[in-house]
């Protein structure tokens, strides 16, 4: 049954979506939302679906300042600070499922990458990772992915913020004809993230 809560942090409430599987869950996958995006964008959506179907519990994080109403994103440090906070309550809440998976889409997942091993998770899924600002390639953002743990990237073939390369404990998924919103094809995108999850031994196969 999806419940849905507001949890305090340093940087105000964040609202959280959580959707269990019917059998204890395997993990938990925790999800967080593009800098002026919701936790209801097609790809967050459908990974969810596919997740908790696998077996995972999924929770899905709105920032303090999208629940305040804002649309221009908080700073990075607010973001990270927001994120952590949320982590550490949802650690307490399930505390039976000592494996955590965090991701998100866009700023989502670059806010997964920087804390995650802050929040001990075992791994990231990253949607629409952007790698650059639209057109300014010099202004890479791919240390961020230098986390050392299994991570997913999962891009389209022609998002104007880039694909990052793969890396040692980095995949990356490159959908062909997808942009930087992933809506082509979300169950696509859904199925690369859960056969990732499986591979790693996080999901049902």
């Amino acid at each position: 049954m999806p419940a849905s809560n507001e949890i305090d942090t340093p940087r105000g409430p964040a609202w959280i979506d959580t959707d269990l599987p019917v059998r204890p869950a395997t993990a938990l996958l925790v999800l967080g939302h593009g800098a002026g995006g919701s936790v209801d964008a097609p790809d967050l959506l459908a990974v969810r679906d596919a997740s908790v179907a696998a077996g995972l519990a999924v929770v899905r994080v709105t920032q303090p300042y999208r629940v305040a109403g804002r649309r221009a994103p908080a700073p990075a440090g607010h973001l990270d600070e927001a994120w952590t906070a949320v982590l550490a309550e949802l650690r307490a809440r399930h505390a039976d499922v000592p494996t955590v998976v965090v991701g998100g889409r866009s700023s989502g997942a670059r806010v997964a990458c920087r804390t995650a091993r802050a929040v001990s998770a075992v791994g990231v899924v990253a949607l629409a990772f952007p790698l650059h600002p639209p057109g300014r390639p010099e202004r890479s953002r791919a240390a961020e992915l230098g986390t050392g743990l299994p991570t997913l990237v999962v891009n389209g073939d022609r998002d104007p913020f880039g694909t990052p390369e793969p890396g040692p404990a980095v995949q990356v998924v490159s959908r062909p004809g997808e942009t930087h919103d992933l809506r082509r094809d979300p169950a696509g995108t859904a199925a690369a993230v859960r056969d990732w999850l499986s591979a790693q031994g996080w999901a049902a196969s």
